[in-house]
């Protein structure tokens, strides 16, 4: 069975290919993911199909070239820590994003149970204003 680690790994490198089932393939049927409060689609999204459609959609229908692109990956055991960048540019306003953000991760049985972003949020809504 994979470690969070390497489920986290494979799901970033899903993402890298913008392939949107591989990054959904490990995550539990009740994951709880949560999107900062203050960021465009703040709250807790719980199962995949709520994440595709309140997080991955919602923001691109919101921005142009939306990516995050990981820098550092720490095993934390049950747990794991992305550090990297999300870069996009908004729709509307023209406006380029270049924020900083961490990913927790949490996993249990192979399987993505939670996950939770950081980031700064002032930063976002001034693309979007």
């Amino acid at each position: 069975m994979r470690s969070t680690y390497e489920l986290v790994r494979d799901h970033y490198a899903a993402n890298d290919r913008r392939d949107i089932a591989g990054m959904l393939a490990d995550l539990a049927p009740d994951i709880e993911w949560t999107e900062m409060d203050g960021f465009p689609c703040a709250g807790t999204y719980v199962g995949p199909d709520a994440v595709v459609e309140g997080v991955f959609k919602h923001l691109g229908t919101l921005f142009d070239g939306y990516t995050f692109t990981l820098e550092r990956l720490l095993d934390a055991g049950a747990d794991a820590v992305g550090i990297g960048n999300y870069t996009a540019t908004h729709k509307t306003t023209g406006k380029p994003m270049n924020v900083r953000v961490v990913h927790v991760w949490s996993g249990s049985d192979g399987k993505i149970r939670r996950f939770e972003q950081f980031t700064d949020t002032l930063r976002v809504a001034e693309t979007m204003a």
